[in-house]
C-alpha cells in the first residue's frame, strides 16, 4: 500500500514528510506510539489493516507490521535509525514517560549536557525517542 498518494498537502523542500517505522507487534505500537505522539499533539490520521499513522501539521508518522519483516526487534546501536527527537515543550511532558523505559537514569534529564533538558526513552520494540524540552527562558 502507498500511503504517500493519501497526502495532499505539501511543505517547503527540505521539510520532513513522514517517517515510517516497520514494528512486530501493531497493537503494541499503536498504545505506545499513540501516547507518545498524543502528548506531543499529533491527531490520529491514518488507519489500515497493517498500520496506522499520525499527523503533526505537514509531518506524519506511520507504524506498520509488514509482512516483509526479517527480524522482531528494533536494534538502535545498529546501522540505521538510532532515534527520533521531539519538541516537548514543557519539562513536565518531558518527564512523562508512560511505559517507556528511561534511558540513561544516572545523567537524566541532562544526559545531552548541562543546557539540554531531555528524556531519552525506549520502548518495548527498541526503538528510542529524545523528548526535549523547550528553555525555561522561552515562552
Amino acid at each position: 500500500m502507498s500511503i504517500a498518494s493519501d497526502i495532499s498537502w505539501s511543505g517547503p523542500a527540505g521539510s520532513l514528510h513522514h517517517v515510517e517505522l516497520w514494528v512486530p507487534d501493531l497493537a503494541r505500537a499503536r498504545a505506545e506510539w499513540g501516547w507518545l505522539l498524543g502528548q506531543l499533539g499529533y491527531e490520529p490520521f491514518q488507519d489500515w489493516d497493517a498500520g496506522c499513522s499520525w499527523r503533526l501539521g505537514g509531518t506524519y508518522l506511520v507504524v506498520e507490521q509488514s509482512p516483509a519483516l526479517t527480524a522482531g526487534y528494533h536494534d538502535r546501536l545498529r546501522p540505521g535509525l538510532n532515534h527520533l527527537a521531539f519538541h516537548a515543550g514543557s519539562r513536565d511532558t518531558v518527564d512523562a514517560g508512560h511505559g517507556w523505559a528511561l534511558l540513561f537514569p544516572d545523567t537524566h534529564p541532562y544526559a545531552g549536557g548541562p543546557d539540554h533538558y531531555a528524556a531519552y526513552l525506549a520502548n518495548t520494540d527498541g526503538f528510542e525517542v529524545e523528548l526535549v524540552a523547550r528553555s525555561p527562558d522561552a515562552l
